[in-house]
Order: C-alpha cells, then structure tokens, then sequence
C-alpha cells in the first residue's frame, strides 16, 4: 500500500509489477503498454522513498519475476483482495480502497501547486482533446520526479505527525 501512495499507479499495475520493469539505480518504474489500461507504456518516476521500499522487497524476493507474488502461485500476481483485506483490518473498510489512493494521488499535489498537466500524466491520464492528444507528447519527466518527491516527502511527514491539523469539533 505504501507502494500505491508513493507511485499513484492502479491496483492491477502495483500487483502485476515484475522486477524487470524497475531500476532502482535510475529511480524508475516502467511499466510496458501491455499492463497499462490505455495501452500506453508509462514512466513512474520513483522517490527515494519508493527506491528504499523496492530495495526491502528486493532483499525479501524469493524465485519469482514477480514484486508480489501470489500466496499459493508464485508465477501470478497476489489478488488485488489482499489490499482491500489490509486496510479492513486497519479499520478502513468502506472508506478507503487501493483506488482512493489515485484520488488522494490527484488532489494532493493540486494543494502542493503542481500543475493539472503533470499530475495528470503521472496518473497515466490521456488527453482527452483528440487535438492536443494527437500533438502534445510531451512526458514532463523532470516536473514529475520534483513531485513525485516532494510528494513523498509530504506523505513521511505526514506519517510521522508533522504538521497534522485536527478537525475543530462543533
């Protein structure tokens, strides 16, 4: 779950991860069209938080291709269920699901003053102005990793109880 805050991918793209598609050394995840629900590859910039959590996976690896294997079938990806289970037993059930993640993903950085266009594409967004689609192809790569860092470091912040603000009761 980690993962999917730190990266702002879908359920189906995290749990299909294969070790090929990453290099940690770079700070980069891509992901082949094939995964990609709009047939696209997709580039994710990683944070150094992110790189410091795939490391710990990596050591932890068994024999499978795989990031997270499948309890019983180490060739097929873990069930999506498996993310929705964890956050029941966190106490989440009905609020929050491996997707809120991408909704927390678009309106975070929106408050941090990231422009619409670059959260948009790290969100494996298309255009959709056919127009500019069939123009602009532009992947805003270095805007993306400033964000997707200051992202992470909002998000440890945030974990560790800085600059939380209560909700006034009334």
């Amino acid at each position: 779950m980690q993962l999917m805050a730190l990266t702002f991918v879908r359920t189906g793209e995290l749990i299909a991860a294969r070790w090929g598609e990453f290099d940690l050394e770079a700070a980069e995840w891509r992901i082949p069209a094939e995964r990609m629900k709009m047939r696209t590859p997709h580039i994710v910039p990683l944070s150094t938080q992110a790189v410091e959590v795939l490391a710990t996976l990596h050591e932890l690896r068994g024999l499978s291709d795989l990031v997270f294997p499948g309890q019983r079938n180490h060739e097929q990806p873990m069930s999506n269920n498996i993310i929705l289970q964890a956050m029941e037993r966190m106490g989440f059930k009905h609020r929050m699901t491996g997707h809120g993640f991408r909704s927390i993903a678009s309106t975070m950085p929106h408050e941090l003053s990231f422009r619409h266009d670059v959260i948009e594409l790290q969100l494996a967004h298309r255009e959709r102005n056919a127009v500019s689609a069939a123009y602009n192809h532009a992947t805003y790569l270095p805007e993306r990793w400033v964000m997707m860092q200051a992202w992470a470091d909002h998000f440890a912040m945030l974990r560790h109880g800085a600059r939380v603000v209560p909700f006034k009761t009334a």
